[in-house]
Order: C-alpha cells, then sequence, then structure tokens
C-alpha cells in the first residue's frame, strides 16, 4: 500500500488523514463543492472534486469516487464512517477494481447489516442474543405465539435498522397490532426494507461495546469497552470508558464474546460489537458496527 484515498469528509477524514502520513502514505482527499475549502481538503496530498453538494451525487456517488481512486492511482480505498462505511456494495466495487479496501469483507458487512443474519451467525459461534426470532415476521400472530413463551415485554425492531428507528416496544398485548405495523412502517421509511422481528424486551439493562482489531493474519483483539447506558429514546447520549464498576470478570467475558463473533464472519479491521447486559449480570449479543467509530 503506498496511498490511500479517504471516501468521507469532516473529523473522520482528518483522522484517517493524518494516520496515513503518520505511516508516510500518499494521501488523496475527495470533496463536494460544498467541502472545498474543507479542513480535510487542505490536509491532503491531493484532493478531487466529485460533484455537487447533495451527498447523493457526492459522497455517495460509487461510480464518481471509483474514477478518482482510478485516476489518482489511490493504493486503498478507506470508507471512515456513514456514507458508504457499511455498504458492502461499495467495498465489493472497490475490490473488484483492483483496489484494497480498508474495512470488512462485503460478506461481514453484508452479515452483520441484517439483524437476524447477524443473529444466527452469532449463535452458530456459541454467542447467546437476546432471546427473539431468527426469521423475519411474516404475521402479527407470530409475534402473539412468541408473547405466549416468552412473556411481555417485547421489542419489535427493524430487521436491517438501527438507532431506535423501526423500533416498538409491546407492555401487553392490546399494544401488539399497533406497535407491529408502525415498526413495519417506519423501517420502510427509513432503510426501505419493512422486514421485523421481535425480541424479548430487557428492562434497564446496562447497554456495553465492545471495541476489536483484526488484522488479514487471523489475528484479533479486544481493546476496550464503552458502557453507553445513558440514552434517550434509544440514541446515545454519553459513552464512558472503561465501563463504571465492569468486574474483570465481566471484561473476560465480554471479550471472548466479542472476539468470537468477529471470528464467526472472518472480520477484519476495527469494530464494534453491542451488547445488553442484563440486571443478572447476563451478557447478549445485539449487533455489530462493522466500521471504524
Amino acid at each position: 500500500m503506498e496511498s490511500v484515498l479517504v471516501a468521507n469528509r469532516g473529523e473522520i477524514a482528518v483522522r484517517v488523514l493524518r494516520a496515513a502520513k503518520e505511516l508516510g502514505l500518499r494521501t488523496i482527499a475527495v470533496y463536494s463543492e460544498l467541502d472545498r475549502n474543507a479542513m480535510h481538503v487542505d490536509l491532503a496530498d491531493e484532493a478531487w472534486n466529485i460533484g455537487p453538494a447533495p451527498a447523493g451525487e457526492s459522497y455517495l456517488n460509487i461510480e464518481k469516487i471509483l474514477d478518482v481512486a482510478r485516476s489518482a492511482d489511490a493504493s486503498a480505498v478507506h470508507p471512515g464512517y456513514g456514507f458508504l462505511a457499511e455498504n458492502a456494495g461499495f467495498a465489493q466495487a472497490v475490490m473488484d477494481a483492483g483496489i484494497i479496501w480498508v474495512g470488512p469483507s462485503p460478506e461481514a458487512i453484508a452479515t452483520m447489516g441484517d439483524k437476524i443474519a447477524s443473529r444466527v451467525a452469532v449463535a452458530d459461534a456459541g454467542v447467546e442474543a437476546v432471546p427473539g426470532t431468527h426469521e423475519p415476521l411474516e404475521s402479527i400472530e407470530e409475534v402473539r405465539a412468541f408473547a405466549d413463551t416468552h412473556d411481555y415485554p417485547l421489542a419489535i425492531k427493524a430487521a436491517h435498522g438501527g438507532g431506535g428507528k423501526g423500533l416498538r416496544v409491546v407492555y401487553e398485548a392490546a399494544e401488539l397490532e399497533t406497535a407491529f405495523d408502525a415498526a413495519q412502517r417506519e423501517a420502510d421509511a427509513y432503510f426501505s426494507r419493512p422486514e421485523v422481528y421481535v425480541e424479548k424486551y430487557l428492562e434497564q439493562p446496562r447497554h456495553i461495546e465492545a471495541q476489536i482489531i483484526c488484522d488479514t493474519h487471523g489475528n484479533a483483539v479486544f481493546v476496550g469497552e464503552r458502557d453507553c447506558s445513558a440514552q434517550r429514546r434509544h440514541q446515545k447520549l454519553v459513552e464512558e470508558t472503561p465501563a463504571p464498576g465492569f468486574t474483570d470478570e465481566q471484561r473476560e467475558r465480554l471479550a471472548a464474546a466479542a472476539l468470537a463473533v468477529a471470528r464467526a464472519t472472518d472480520y477484519v479491521s476495527a469494530g464494534t460489537v453491542e451488547f445488553l447486559m442484563s440486571q443478572a449480570g447476563e451478557l447478549f449479543f445485539l449487533e455489530m458496527n462493522t466500521r471504524i467509530q
């Protein structure tokens, strides 16, 4: 690797460009018309315009970014976070162009980006997820059947979502139909995918995230945890590291589970494995962010 194109802007682009410079790599920035005078443009060895201000016409324009990567003779592409960072199609397109993709494989991105597929993958690796369904819900009757077995409260969640979108918590049977319809509508509106699944809703859990990094030689390390329990409407407000009151035994269990998830998907690069910890101290896999954070 001799050069890297950073397919992003702002703080994350600056962080990656600075790191690349420290490694002696030639750095390539891309920018929209809006960001012509941005810091990341000035910091890079060279910068290429990729279109007008709207992100859909610039930072989300895969063909334009690839055209620049080829023209600039970029050895590698780093996606940063946001925009195309967790887009399996973009990762595959970069690799198909003969350019190094600085991130996890397209297969890992696709698997962990699908809440249901990720639950199946971690189960196969011996990691326990929050009790729930492993297939998209076909009808509200399936939710009622799940409630009969696991009782309330339960959560109906978008299979391809996150950030609290497409999520409805149900505390009693009378709320089921409204919650089911609302979760599907919101999932479709935000993610263009209406599929939802159901899982047991854990009340007042701790939200603990494990930071990992894996190389291409099969090495994987746990590099600390964050407590993200301070939330409003399922959106994180404060993240604290190390997690307060977290015991060495709990940290060891967290690390082992996070690395098992990584190995299950042949994960490469930095990533975050999210868990919920019940009041009894049980750890349950929640999801994985297949990007730097």
